[in-house]
């Protein structure tokens, strides 16, 4: 039960504590510690940035996996970085006051707090894109903040979800398609798209049991591979098929409207429907918690 153990008191740590704050958090360091490392080995190539990608994970994990081995504080250590590595009570917390706001009839702070949680500009959105973008996160994110980290800490120990974070963090620094990035970025990003593809496909089918099956499962098939990214269609073709609403379509970045594919089926998401999502994400961690219990319980 020590693995399940493990899992509980990180994600009990998660319900209470949340994620500690920028100032002290470790993803927040390891950004600062990447981007030293960017500053000191930027090439505009494949190798150099091969190269950052290892300097800035392989002794972090490294660490961690000799932390981890203590026979008196290993378990409490592990616990500590799973804890670090999710961040449940924090998607709720940065999404829910969107949907809080829509219902308000608040449009301004709506817009303003779902630009703390997406890339795209938020200014000129109406109410039912400003939805889609919080649904949108709250889908995506659920895979990346929670289901992508257990899995990995499933597979290979806190070390495992600990790499799996971290690669992570450097594909939202480095995985741009841009004239920067285009080579520098191309290992952070494979690797990412590497080290999610089983979770996401896990989080995809995940999302449908608990909404509506489906179709979900439709939508999955037949629009998850329009999609730009072969991990995010998936998870958010399926949630938006589970929740029954139409995801995609036109959002702003960086003053240009790009035209998305759609995703999913039904009318645009209101505020409901963000709660919604995040109860997709809620659920799928509690049942995915009772199935590693389970599993322990039958290998012990």
């Amino acid at each position: 039960m020590i693995g399940a153990g493990i899992a509980l008191t990180a994600f009990a740590l998660d319900h209470v504590y949340g994620e500690p704050s920028s100032r002290h958090h470790p993803l927040v360091a390891f950004g600062r510690y990447a981007a030293w490392i960017e500053r000191q080995r930027y090439r505009p190539d494949r190798t150099s940035g091969t190269v950052a990608l290892a300097l800035a994970v392989a002794p972090i994990v490294a660490a961690a996996w000799l932390l981890t081995r203590s026979d008196l504080f290993g378990a409490l250590i592990a616990a500590l970085l799973l804890y670090a590595a999710i961040g449940l009570r924090s998607l709720r917390e940065h999404v829910e006051p969107v949907a809080d706001a829509l219902d308000a009839g608040d449009l301004d702070t709506a817009r303003r707090l779902v630009g703390r949680v997406v890339s795209r500009d938020t200014g000129a959105l109406d109410a039912s894109q400003v939805a889609t973008a919080a649904t949108e996160t709250a889908l995506e994110n659920g895979n990346d903040a929670v289901f992508g980290a257990l899995f990995w800490f499933a597979v290979a120990g806190a070390p495992g979800a600990v790499l799996y974070r971290l690669v992570n963090t450097l594909d939202a620094m480095w995985g741009y398609r841009n004239e920067r990035y285009e080579a520098f970025g191309w290992a952070a990003a494979k690797l990412d798209d590497l080290l999610n593809w089983v979770p996401a496909r896990l989080t995809a089918f995940t999302y449908a049991l608990f909404g509506h099956f489906e179709r979900a499962l439709a939508c999955w098939r037949t629009q998850a591979g329009a999609w730009d990214s072969p991990n995010a269609g998936p998870v958010m073709a399926a949630g938006a098929g589970a929740l029954g609403v139409r995801l995609g379509g036109a959002a702003p970045y960086e003053g240009t409207w790009y035209e998305r594919p759609t995703l999913g089926e039904g009318d645009p998401p209101r505020a409901d429907d963000v709660r919604r999502g995040l109860a997709l994400v809620r659920n799928g961690a509690i049942a995915w918690l009772v199935v590693l219990v389970v599993l322990d319980l039958v290998h012990a």
